[in-house]
């Protein structure tokens, strides 16, 4: 059997039997739903009220994507800006790593009061939480870019803006997408923050409801459906990883690859 074939019938097997064993569980020791669902009820509850959770799913996956956007084309210019420039690396750096380590949910209650709750802080939110990833990935590509191939380009008489686009910008791909599969999960985190504190859509906000009326499988599927977006979107940027930046893996059986 091919290895990458073997490999991935063994994890879906192991998920397989990371449910069933939680199915197990739950009916031996007869556990409450209230602590926790079996993923038989999670199931049920997903059939049952996917009419009612669809357009709340569309929400939360539109918000996120629309701030994971801005928060790629922010990133990169903020990355090629600390990547390029050492004053910038001095100035701009520690600002960053300050912002990074802010808690989230206590910036929001701030866009709720610049753009009234709704959409905009969800996304805002969304845009700041995937950010620092690509800054930090970006401008480690370029900062680790070789100086004999800069050297060949400046022999050649280009220019820095050539320099950069046909070495510094193509040697960061790796940095990049590795960052992107990280930002979109962070980006899902900030969306669900929002939707939790300022908005009466999107699943953050339908978890929200469930847990204060004790619906806790409710809860679980709005899990569940989260995980499902983050899972497909880290596996669109896997696929355009591979195909771009193949040539950057030295071996076929890379875990992250």
């Amino acid at each position: 059997m091919d290895t990458q074939l073997r490999r991935r019938l063994d994890s879906t097997l192991f998920i397989i039997g990371f449910f069933l064993l939680w199915e197990a569980l739950c009916w031996l020791f007869n556990v409450s739903d209230i602590v926790l669902p079996k993923p038989s009820q999670i199931v049920v509850t997903l059939v049952e009220r996917m009419p009612a959770l669809w357009p709340h799913t569309l929400q939360t996956l539109y918000t996120t994507l629309i701030g994971f956007a801005f928060g790629i084309i922010i990133g990169i210019m903020l990355g090629v800006l600390v990547g390029s420039s050492r004053l910038a690396y001095d100035v701009a750096y520690p600002l960053l790593i300050g912002f990074a380590t802010i808690p989230k949910v206590a910036v929001v209650p701030i866009f709720v009061l610049w753009f009234g709750a709704g959409t905009v802080p969800a996304v805002l939110t969304a845009m700041i939480m995937s950010i620092f990833p690509i800054v930090v990935n970006v401008a480690t590509g370029l900062a680790t870019t070789e100086p004999e191939l800069e050297d060949v380009m400046r022999a050649l008489h280009a220019s820095k803006l050539e320099i950069l686009w046909n070495v510094g910008l193509p040697r960061t791909m790796p940095y990049f997408f590795a960052s992107l599969k990280v930002a979109v999960t962070l980006a899902f985190v900030g969306t669900v923050i929002s939707e939790t504190v300022a908005s009466n859509r999107g699943i953050g906000n339908v978890m929200m409801i469930a847990s204060s009326n004790f619906d806790v499988p409710l809860v679980f599927a709005g899990l569940f459906i989260l995980a499902v977006m983050g899972v497909a979107l880290y596996a669109v940027f896997s696929l355009l990883e591979s195909h771009i930046t193949g040539w950057a893996h030295r071996k076929d059986d890379l875990a992250m690859g």
